[in-house]
């Protein structure tokens, strides 16, 4: 018998995607979130977590989709991973799915490169697909465009 784990789901630009639920802290309405300067072009700013500060990725700009003004459907989710937390905003996420080890297929050989390394996998949840993503690499970010070009020139 395969082992199973709980996913959250939610939908982002027409998509539904899963993280698994041992890596989400909670979730939580979209409150004013706060600009910082120079941040990468897909994290917001920060936002005020009951007590904790914590930066805000929109993922429709991490995934390459174009943004949306935050209705009430959207949800920021709060992961950790590393002993970091990070808010991410999506569209809505309101239902949990148990997805058996069996059901996961590693993700399709022409999209690999293209998503970046935070596509896990995906799954078939009746007429649905479901993609799978690796939190960890996820809210990496990368370095700073600046930094890079620096590092270049030396």
């Amino acid at each position: 018998m395969s082992e199973t784990e709980s996913f959250i789901l939610f939908e982002l630009a027409g998509a539904t995607y899963g993280l698994r639920s041992a890596q989400i802290q909670q979730l939580e309405m979209v409150g004013a979130v706060t600009p910082v300067p120079n941040a990468p072009a897909y994290v917001d700013g920060v936002v005020s977590v009951r007590g904790q500060v914590i930066p805000a990725l929109n993922l429709r700009a991490r995934f390459g989709f174009a943004r949306k003004a935050a209705d009430i459907r959207t949800r920021l989710v709060v992961v950790k991973s590393k002993d970091r937390s990070v808010g991410l905003l999506v569209d809505s996420a309101r239902e949990f799915a148990s997805i058996s080890q069996d059901m996961i297929q590693p993700p399709p050989a022409g999209v690999v490169g293209l998503s970046g390394d935070y596509l896990e996998g995906t799954a078939q949840l009746g007429e649905r697909l479901i993609l799978l993503l690796d939190v960890q690499q996820l809210i990496e970010m990368p370095e700073n465009h600046a930094t890079q070009t620096a590092k270049a020139a030396v």
